[in-house]
């Protein structure tokens, strides 16, 4: 687990990047390490970030290195699509069996009363959820681990000297901002360089998908589709660098909070992990005890309301 970092919600309207690196860094020359791969071929449009922040910043261009390995390892590229393939296939998989566990929650759920047997029926269905979710986890590691076993993308040569180009960058930095994207993108991506191994227990500023990244789960959300009704999943496990939290951004536009048996299944479902809602202005920080939050900052209650961290 980390000892310091901080969690924001999105930065394109509302930037709090700068104050919240105030919080964590002294100004004392250090650079700041920006790993951005999720924005991909946009990776290098970090000039508004830099005059945000008004520090160093060192680009580590993680998604620009995974391109110039496939360009020298064209095994290991057809590896990776063949991983790609199977792991929207494992998720197909699993969207179809949770669809229906789902729907019968909700129901149970919206019913009307409390008694013994509902009471009984609901918990039941929870646990049903969770299991489908840890399941397809699992599911989704196992996929990872022979991959690794096959390839060992950690051995072989182009990935080796990116690493250790990345290694030198990362040596001198105060702190690690990790930014939003493409969610699968950036943590398959960190993830094949070992970014945040190199980092080490040093702090991290993540907003967006790069706070999803850090938490023990990835769960994809959105409850106005314009299909109608989306079904909240779990993609697979995160880092795991900081303890019970989900992390929700653009929650204002995804989560149908007016809804309490909504907010309730939702809460319950990855009960013990706080789902936070990361919304523009949100800061939620870390100190490797306990978390603490900006006034604003929500989360979804188990009572099926929406109230601030901490309240």
């Amino acid at each position: 687990m980390l000892t310091s970092a901080i969690l924001l919600g999105p930065q394109r309207h509302m930037r709090i990047v700068k104050p919240a690196l105030d919080a964590l860094l002294p100004d004392d020359g250090r650079p700041v390490a920006l790993a951005s791969p999720g924005w991909e071929e946009r990776e290098g449009e970090d000039q508004e970030f830099r005059e945000h922040v008004g520090r160093t910043v060192v680009n580590l261009e993680v998604w620009t290195r995974v391109e110039r390995i496939f360009e020298r390892d064209r095994e290991l590229l057809t590896a990776m699509r063949e991983r790609h393939d199977m792991l929207r296939r494992v998720q197909e998989l699993y969207r179809l069996r949770l669809q229906g566990a789902l729907t019968a929650a909700r129901e149970l759920m919206a019913k009307p009363g409390k008694d013994v047997w509902l009471d009984a029926e609901r918990h039941d269905a929870l646990v049903m959820l969770q299991g489908i979710d840890s399941q397809h986890v699992e599911r989704v590691r196992q996929v990872h681990d022979k991959f690794e076993a096959r390839w060992r993308p950690a051995e072989r040569d182009a990935v080796q000297c990116e690493k250790r180009a990345l290694q030198k960058l990362l040596a001198d930095a105060g702190c690690l901002c990790l930014a939003g994207g493409h969610i699968a993108v950036l943590l398959h991506r960190l993830r094949l360089f070992d970014v945040l191994g190199l980092h080490g227990d040093r702090p991290i500023v993540a907003w967006s998908a790069g706070a999803m990244a850090l938490t023990e789960r990835i769960v994809l959300f959105h409850d106005s589709t314009p299909q109608g009704g989306g079904c909240t999943e779990v993609m697979e496990a995160g880092f795991n660098r900081l303890p019970d939290l989900v992390a929700l951004p653009h929650a204002k536009k995804r989560v149908d909070v007016g809804d309490p048996r909504n907010v309730q299944l939702f809460a319950r479902r990855f009960a013990p992990a706080m789902c936070v809602l990361l919304d523009d202005g949100s800061r939620i920080d870390w100190n490797g005890r306990r978390w603490s939050a900006q006034s604003g900052t929500n989360r979804l209650s188990e009572d099926g309301w929406v109230e601030e961290v901490g309240a």
